[in-house]
């Protein structure tokens, strides 16, 4: 086996080999919990209810497909944008997309997709692992589908890092067409000092990030022993609470799905990630900043610090809430992006055609 060090230069069998030895340490230090005899209250959820709804394809500006679904009628006074985040695919806001559609009916269109490298999306290039680009994904998936009428946004985790990043890039579509922002579970910047990299940084971790620029074949190869590392952290991050095994069983197969490539691709971007420039371009609308304070990918502080320099956010903190808090707790979460997007139309020239509102 070739020697590795911090900077993460490893031969093609000592990826298995050292990541496999690390990643048994890891599941060690990281049980899957089990609790025999408990009712499974999502035992019938359809969690598959998105793959009804229509569907299309949307192409980035370097041509990687995204797969986008919609619900509503294209000619809604409103389109609401949800953005999914890291290991994550559009699926993540499935209890949100059934009790909107719910409570708003034909009143709004809600637009759905997944990230480059997600879910049913097109595999990017590890150099367009971004944040930037994630945004300019975002403005494709606007141009192509919302070309028109007002839109409010809607990211958790890497999808608000993403909605920030079209903010920074194109600051004259906010206040324009961009009417409301809603931030769940996410940072404008920091993440190279606290929660997800931090538990991430080790040089294991390292000697993916170069495999799979160099040797993704090898890569896929060790992706088991791979994502033995990265998936118990991720996976005891998730949630704050005991959830249901079907709940639980969805989420990770979210995670178990996600390309190990996409995985490490993204590390480097979330790490270094800043986006705090956005900030003022959003101060004059109105925002939702909503994290559970159990949350270890980001930090409760994180929200509070982006609500200070935005007079209009409303700053929900969602007690014992994991990372995944809108599927953990989807009618906070819910009931927060309909007051969000209530707050939008004050003023907005659709609001006399949307049939609710406070």
């Amino acid at each position: 086996m070739k020697p590795f060090g911090k900077a993460g230069l490893i031969g093609g069998a000592g990826v298995a080999t050292v990541v496999g030895a690390f990643a048994g340490v890891s599941v060690a230090h990281h049980p899957a919990p089990t609790r025999r005899g408990r009712r499974d209250r999502h035992a019938r959820e359809d969690f598959g209810l998105m793959n009804a709804d229509r569907g299309s394809l949307v192409t980035a500006d370097d041509g990687i497909p995204l797969a986008v679904r919609e619900v509503g009628p294209a000619d809604a006074p409103l389109t609401v944008v949800f953005v999914h985040g890291y290991c994550l695919r559009m699926d993540s806001w499935h209890f949100q997309r059934r009790q909107l559609e719910r409570r708003w009916g034909s009143a709004v269109r809600m637009v759905f997709y997944d990230q480059r490298g997600h879910g049913r999306s097109g595999t990017p290039s590890p150099e367009s692992c971004t944040i930037g680009q994630l945004g300019r994904d975002l403005d494709a998936v606007l141009r192509a589908v919302a070309p028109t009428g007002p839109v409010v946004l809607v990211g958790h985790s890497m999808g608000g890092m993403s909605i920030l990043a079209m903010a920074r890039q194109l600051p004259e579509l906010f206040g324009t067409r961009v009417v409301g922002v809603g931030l769940v579970a996410t940072a404008a910047e920091g993440l190279n000092k606290t929660g997800l990299s931090r538990n991430l940084r080790n040089p294991v971790i390292d000697a993916f990030r170069l495999a799979v620029r160099t040797a993704p074949g090898v890569v896929q190869f060790g992706r088991g022993a791979a994502r033995a590392i990265i998936s118990p952290i991720l996976r005891a991050a998730s949630y704050g609470t005991d959830v249901s095994p079907s709940l639980t069983r969805f989420s990770e197969s979210m995670l178990n799905e996600t390309s190990v490539t996409t995985i490490v691709n993204f590390l480097k971007s979330l790490e270094l990630h800043d986006e705090s420039e956005a900030l003022p371009v959003i101060a004059d609308l109105p925002v939702l900043v909503l994290c559970g304070d159990a949350d270890m990918v980001i930090p409760f502080g994180q929200s509070e610090a982006m609500a200070a320099v935005l007079p209009r956010s409303e700053l929900v903190r969602v007690v014992s809430a994991g990372h995944l808090v809108q599927l953990e707790f989807p009618i906070r979460v819910t009931d927060a992006i309909d007051r969000l997007v209530t707050r939008a139309l004050e003023g907005a020239e659709c609001s006399d055609r949307v049939g609710f509102g406070g």
